[in-house]
């Protein structure tokens, strides 16, 4: 069993950044894959970033590319996503999750473990 705990997110004007974390239980961190997802209101959770166990390559959605870096510390147990240039359409509750493995990173179906979420709202 995993336990995931988000945190940093926050209130940010729009051109802002923030650092999202997610810490885990147990001792096996550093075998799962880490992704990030998030869900604005009236729309479906989708993916974000995610990073790999076994040589922590990262995937990214395309429109966020280059805005978002996804990162891992499992001397920590955490994941970082850092989030730069925020726009008000960054607005979203953000989860982290953890699987087993290494494919299909973008699937949400594909994730064992689930946090709760922290809130991210970006204002004009």
């Amino acid at each position: 069993q995993v336990q995931l705990v988000e945190s940093g997110g926050g209130l940010v004007q729009a051109g802002g950044s923030l650092r999202l974390s997610c810490t885990a239980s147990g001792r096996t961190f550093s075998r799962y894959s880490m992704g990030w997802f998030r869900q604005a209101p009236g729309k479906e959770r989708e993916f974000v970033a995610a990073i790999t166990w076994s040589d922590a390559s990262t995937r990214y959605t395309a429109s966020l590319k280059g805005r978002f870096t996804i990162s891992r510390d499992n001397a920590k147990n955490t994941v970082y996503l850092q989030m730069n240039s925020l726009e008000p359409e960054d607005t979203a509750v953000y989860y982290c999750a953890a699987k087993l493995g290494l494919f299909q990173v973008e699937r949400m179906n594909t994730y064992d473990y689930w946090g709760q979420g922290t809130q991210v709202t970006v204002s004009l």
